[in-house]
């Protein structure tokens, strides 16, 4: 069989069902022969972001492919795989490349080179015969470990190679590692014995699926549960222990409680250190689980290294715990004081979450729109700057994966392809993007994708006509040059690609609004609701 043929098939029996992409790349057309459905956009970043969003939502179990053109198409898609690579997410990506030949002729893109700093694994096709191999390879680095995007390059002069039938592929095996018993031991031990334990959770809870075993820890010690942004969602927000998540932005009780701690059991998380991340303080006990023992001592100092599957270390922490604790503890003096930490802090914010100003406090569009969708079967996602820091400390999340959060590189205009990724993935689920009028300036021309691919998400524009998380830092500029004004009528433009769009701008309008949105997805239609805004720069840091 040709090699496009066998390649697709491939794929196909490793679950691939949906290839995002952009021509020309002639695995399209193979992939849609195999009845794996092609989804073009408009911009390759974008497409990778739809790939990532798939297999986000199904905690790797469905992976997320994209393929692209050689040359320009490469070098367009790179900030998507960087992305991928920074928030460990799992996606093939299947770059046509220059012919064998021309490969390593400067100045000829070749993406299994240029990408190899930014991805798990990185291999170019130059054999037929090698094709089952390389992507045994690549199906296997992207099923197990840390998650990462794999490069598998297709030189445009291997099409017409032949490769030998019976193709001989069978899908890869998923295994999982777990912690030393010994360090099990001695983190079960501290945690027993702590006077004030914190749990801060990170994605690989939601890849492990762990989110009971997390949820028993916590209850058996009644231990509070923080999480990273790609960890939010997996304890439930609304639980008694929960202090909510964090990023550049917090609730009051994430911060106190950990600079109150004595040890900090980090469960799938890096403890990666980044701007839009939670600060871990000094001179703390740490625990540090984790797939990957590169991260170990990376960032924070680690008492205690569990290096393994997040459901495996809790399994057997937990059943380590059992010998001497054998019932839930009590929880009511220490949920008692997270619930006074958030009432006084919820008292301060409440002003503008209930904000009857106009132009919107984008605090009041985000509040009704918690408190109007059907937040179980919703999945919403954030953009960088100002929507995810008015976002991400309120929203309250209590199924796994309904909010994928992401932070450590931030890309503007990232989350409307999350949004159709994980629509493409849940079609059941109203999937709902926040992102400003920066962030649409970036990849906005891609709800047409929305429209033409028929992937009818919920997208909500907080448009401020400025870059306002900069004006503190661009004063200057902004009073003589005007350098931070943006403008566009966006419901407009939604219109004009065949979704429906609608601008608000009173208060009384923000819900009807909504609900108005949530009916259009529901008959197929993507949706753009543009809120006009209020410039509003605050956000509840540290100490707020």
């Amino acid at each position: 069989m040709k090699l496009g043929t066998a390649i697709a098939e491939i794929m196909r029996r490793e679950g691939i069902e949906i290839l995002c992409g952009y021509p020309v790349n002639h695995l399209i057309e193979h992939a849609a022969k195999a009845e794996i459905r092609p989804v073009m956009v408009r911009q390759e970043r974008v497409g990778i972001h739809m790939a990532d969003a798939i297999s986000r939502v199904t905690s790797g179990r469905r992976i997320g492919a994209f393929c692209m053109q050689h040359g320009p198409g490469a070098e367009n898609a790179m900030g998507g795989v960087a992305q991928c690579f920074g928030e460990s997410v799992p996606v093939l990506v299947l770059p046509m490349g220059y012919q064998r030949r021309l490969a390593h002729v400067e100045p000829n893109f070749n993406s299994s080179e240029a990408m190899k700093p930014f991805a798990k694994s990185s291999e170019p096709i130059i054999l037929a015969t090698e094709v089952a191999n390389i992507f045994r390879r690549a199906f296997t680095r992207l099923k197990n470990g840390r998650g990462g995007p794999v490069i598998v390059e297709i030189p445009s002069d291997m099409w017409n190679e032949e490769v030998p039938e019976p193709l001989n592929y069978t899908p890869v095996l998923r295994t999982r590692y777990g912690a030393d018993p010994v360090h099990v031991k001695e983190a079960a031990s501290l945690l027993v014995n702590a006077k004030r334990p914190v749990i801060y959770a990170g994605q690989g809870v939601h890849y492990a699926q762990a989110w009971p075993q997390l949820k028993r820890l916590a209850e058996r010690l009644a231990i509070p549960v923080t999480t990273s942004l790609g960890g939010k969602s997996s304890f439930p927000e609304t639980h008694p222990l929960s202090l909510g998540s964090g990023g550049l932005a917090v609730p009051r009780a994430v911060p106190k409680f950990l600079a109150e701690a004595d040890v900090i059991f980090g469960i799938g998380c890096s403890f990666t250190e980044t701007s839009f991340g939670i600060a871990m303080p000094k001179g703390k006990t740490i625990i540090h689980s984790t797939l990957d023992p590169n991260h170990l001592n990376k960032d924070v100092e680690a008492s205690i290294g569990l290096v393994g599957d997040a459901g495996l270390v809790l399994d057997a922490l937990l059943e380590e715990i059992g010998k001497t604790v054998t019932a839930d503890r009590d929880a009511s003096a220490v949920a008692a004081e997270i619930a006074a930490s958030h009432k006084e802090w919820l008292a301060k914010w409440m002003p503008k979450l209930t904000s009857n100003d106009a132009p919107l406090s984008p605090y009041r569009v985000l509040w009704d729109l918690q408190h109007t969708v059907d937040i179980e079967n919703t999945i919403i996602t954030h953009d960088a700057g100002s929507p995810r820091d008015q976002l991400s400390p309120f929203w309250k999340a209590v199924e796994p994966l309904t909010y994928l959060g992401w932070g450590k590189t931030t890309q503007l205009g990232y989350g409307l392809g999350l949004a159709m990724g994980a629509k493409l993935a849940k079609p059941d689920k109203l999937c709902i993007n926040v992102w400003g009028d920066a962030a649409i300036g970036f990849t906005g021309m891609d709800f047409e994708t929305a429209v033409r691919e028929r992937i009818p998400i919920m997208s909500i524009l907080l448009n401020n006509f400025s870059m306002a998380i900069e004006l503190k830092v661009m004063p200057i500029s902004t009073e003589k040059y005007r350098s931070t004004d943006i403008s566009g009528d966006y419901a407009a433009m939604a219109r004009a690609f065949g979704g429906y769009g609608e601008r608000v701008t009173r208060p009384e309008d923000i819900v009807p609004a909504i609900k108005r949105g949530i009916e259009k997805t529901r008959e197929g239609v993507p949706v753009l609701l543009e809120f006009i805004t209020a410039k509003e720069t605050e956000v509840s840091r540290p100490g707020t």
